[in-house]
């Protein structure tokens, strides 16, 4: 991938090259270049009025020696370095002619993307290898009023879990840490592992005792301000709701693991609010290497648009919920 002036916008195609057994193709970047040293997709510089897909099948035919026959847009990166501002369109290639190797002489290796960490890539990588490693939807429990008893929750939840493959929940209710709440994290965390589905409770530290360790926590925006460092283990999943960039910037500080932003499109729920758009995501998403999920009266067929805009995925409940006339 090549390196740019100061101060200039660089266009880069990017490939993920997958096999089918799920293994994606890593080069280590050049060390006397720009981040080198580092783990990259292979790519490169889109020309001037050059389609990026059109130059993806160029620079990977130049960069691993193949011919590109099946790839779909994955995910587009913008992110600004201290030197150089860079523009990523990533696509995921998983049909090819010719056998991957280092025809400009740099190293590449097959690896499982669940074992590569994001310190080993240039910071604008990184939300690319998120999308790989984190699920596409996150499906926010209906609250108490919309659904407050606890055995139409949990088959609701197992209908949705099933219907919309969700890999991500969130368990947002108002009662709590209340017992009843307590015997309802704990059945739903047994849906959610039954559907090898991730859970994030959202409230306060507390609220995990007594929760398997998988369970993660999801703070509220206003929680951000009482912190000053990780309020959890760093083996938990840390989240936390983001709606601008100081918030984002606090995220970071204290080492969440993704941020939820919104809301983009108008919701049900808060008609006439302010909403961010698909332009207003990207300028957020430009501004962190955070995982972000977009979320916001958004449903599994924004997940295109919401990766065009810089996030690796969506959330939401309407949009995800059995009956969501009445959730």
């Amino acid at each position: 991938m090549p390196d740019s002036a100061p101060g200039q916008v660089l266009r880069v195609a990017v490939g993920v090259l997958r096999r089918p057994d799920g293994r994606i193709l890593v080069a280590e970047r050049d060390r006397r270049r720009h981040q080198g040293g580092r783990l990259e997709f292979p790519g490169g510089k889109c020309d001037p009025e050059e389609s990026a897909l059109a130059a993806l099948g160029r620079e990977l035919r130049e960069e691993v020696g193949i011919e590109v026959s099946g790839a779909e847009p994955l995910i587009r990166v913008r992110h600004d370095y201290d030197d150089r501002r860079v523009e990523l369109e990533t696509f995921l290639v998983t049909h090819w002619r010719g056998e991957p190797h280092g025809a400009e002489g740099q190293a590449l290796g097959w690896a499982d993307p669940a074992y590569l960490t994001a310190d080993r890539f240039p910071a604008a990588n990184r939300p690319i290898l998120a999308t790989l490693t984190r699920p596409a939807l996150c499906l926010v429990t209906p609250d108490v009023d919309a659904v407050p008893d606890a055995d139409n929750l949990l088959s609701g939840l197992d209908r949705a879990l099933a219907a919309q493959a969700a890999g991500m929940v969130q368990l947002r209710r108002r009662d709590r840490g209340s017992p009843a709440w307590r015997r309802l994290a704990a059945a739903v965390a047994e849906v959610c592992a039954a559907h090898g589905a991730r859970l994030l409770v959202n409230g306060s530290p507390e609220l995990l005792e007594g929760l398997p360790e998988a369970v993660g926590l999801h703070l509220p925006a206003g929680a951000l301000r009482d912190l000053s460092s990780r309020p959890i283990a760093a083996d938990r999943p840390l989240s936390c709701a983001c709606h601008d960039a100081a918030e984002i910037a606090r995220a970071e500080e204290i080492g969440v693991d993704q941020a939820f932003i919104g809301p983009v499109l108008p919701t049900r729920t808060h008609p006439g609010a302010p909403t961010l758009g698909w332009e207003g995501l990207a300028a957020l998403t430009a501004r962190t290497t955070l995982p972000v999920y977009a979320l916001g009266g958004l449903t599994a067929s924004d997940i295109a648009c919401a990766r065009q805009s810089g996030a690796v995925g969506v959330a939401g409940i309407r949009g995800f919920w059995p009956n969501a006339d009445n959730a």
